[in-house]
């Protein structure tokens, strides 16, 4: 085994601050780790939710930020404030919003056990009826799902309410 040795998180913040902004918006920490330790920045806005097998620790370093949590009764927003944390549990459909320019969080998850799917669930706007849903064994962020997401998007028939027939925008 190689000696360990920590390394200066600032340092690595300054370093990648490219990807932490649009159009990528986040970096991984370690690529080789069991803990997917993640750094997101913003501005962001996204219309997707997010449904995850495992937890999510959420710890907004610098500015604000905001969960939507499509709850039993609709949708709320969980506010993160700089310097919160909190603990997402699993199976919660969630929408993370950083409409704040170079605002960052770190977010840590562990790997998804084998067979395990995450889930990217799309709602009306209008009456919040699922639209449509897609469960994907996620192994690369920035592989996985712009495919996900694209197919949403150019597909009006997938983005038209069944309940109220609002037109999704898609993105």
């Amino acid at each position: 085994m190689t000696q360990l040795k920590a390394f200066n998180f600032q340092k690595w913040l300054d370093d990648h601050k490219d990807k932490l902004q649009p159009p990528v918006n986040n970096a991984l920490i370690w690529e080789d780790a069991d803990l997917m330790c993640t750094v997101v920045g913003g501005p962001n806005q996204r219309f997707d939710y997010h449904v995850d097998p495992v937890e999510e620790f959420f710890y907004q370093m610098k500015g604000n930020a905001y969960l939507n949590i499509m709850g039993e009764n609709g949708p709320y927003k969980l506010e993160l404030k700089e310097g919160d944390v909190f603990l997402l549990p699993p199976y919660v459909p969630h929408s993370p919003q950083r409409p704040e320019p170079g605002s960052l969080c770190l977010v840590i998850e562990p790997k998804r056990p084998e067979g395990k799917h995450d889930a990217f669930r799309w709602y009306c706007l209008s009456c919040n009826h699922l639209l449509h849903e897609v469960q994907v064994e996620l192994k690369s962020i920035v592989k996985d799902l712009p495919p996900l997401f694209k197919a949403f998007q150019e597909n009006e028939q997938l983005r038209t309410c069944s309940a109220c027939g609002e037109l999704h925008p898609g993105k």
